[in-house]
């Protein structure tokens, strides 16, 4: 199949490697050409796409909501085989994306030096949580018996999560969290896509 459209992302970021594997694994192909920060955002031909600058925008040619492509998507299983799957694929994303992923991204800022207090609290919170959570699921997916988008959206705020804010004494407190990366990230796909964990061991200065 042709690429169904490009996608503009540093390959190390989580949400480029969340939309290329979930693709893989959807049977779909986007073009991913190089970018560097700083550089290719702020190029004439690039602003003339995308004003604001920002990264993982993507171009496609139609409607996605209407085209082969959505549908390739949806019967993947990714998006769930039912409403009431759907609607928790949707739910299990957006918590990885506001109560995991949003305090990795604070504690990176704070240790560059342009932010104020975090909330690593707050993140404990919501990985006890999920590690709850998992620790009822007898197939080790989030919702249902198979993985979905939800899975590979929260492995990469698990990925993120276990580069910066949790060492190996944090991960040993969610292990139904971590069991779920490995499960989720040893399908071929999203392995070629996530690459190795490189997990910290020890985050006591953060």
């Amino acid at each position: 199949m042709a690429p169904i459209g490009t996608l503009w992302g540093v390959a190390i970021q989580r949400q480029s490697k969340v939309i290329l594997a979930a693709a893989a694994v959807a049977g779909l192909e986007l073009d991913n050409p190089a970018v560097e920060f700083g550089v290719t955002n702020q190029t004439p031909e690039y602003l003339g796409k995308f004003p604001w600058g920002s990264y993982q925008p993507s171009k496609i040619p139609r409607a996605l909501n209407c085209s082969k492509e959505r549908q390739l998507l949806a019967m993947s299983g990714l998006l769930g085989n039912s409403a009431n799957e759907a609607a928790l694929v949707d739910q299990w994303v957006h918590f990885g994306e506001s109560e995991i992923a949003t305090f990795s991204y604070e504690t990176l800022a704070l240790v560059a030096g342009y932010l104020g207090p975090y909330s690593k609290e707050r993140q404990a919170r919501a990985l006890k949580f999920l590690d709850e959570h998992l620790a009822s699921s007898t197939s080790g997916f989030l919702i249902a018996d198979r993985m979905t988008l939800a899975d590979i959206a929260v492995a990469g705020v698990s990925q993120q999560a276990g580069r910066i804010t949790c060492g190996s004494a944090e991960r040993a407190q969610y292990p139904n969290v971590f069991a779920h990366y490995e499960k989720v990230t040893a399908h071929p796909k999203v392995k070629a896509v996530f690459g190795e964990a490189e997990f910290v061991e020890d985050c006591d200065g953060i």
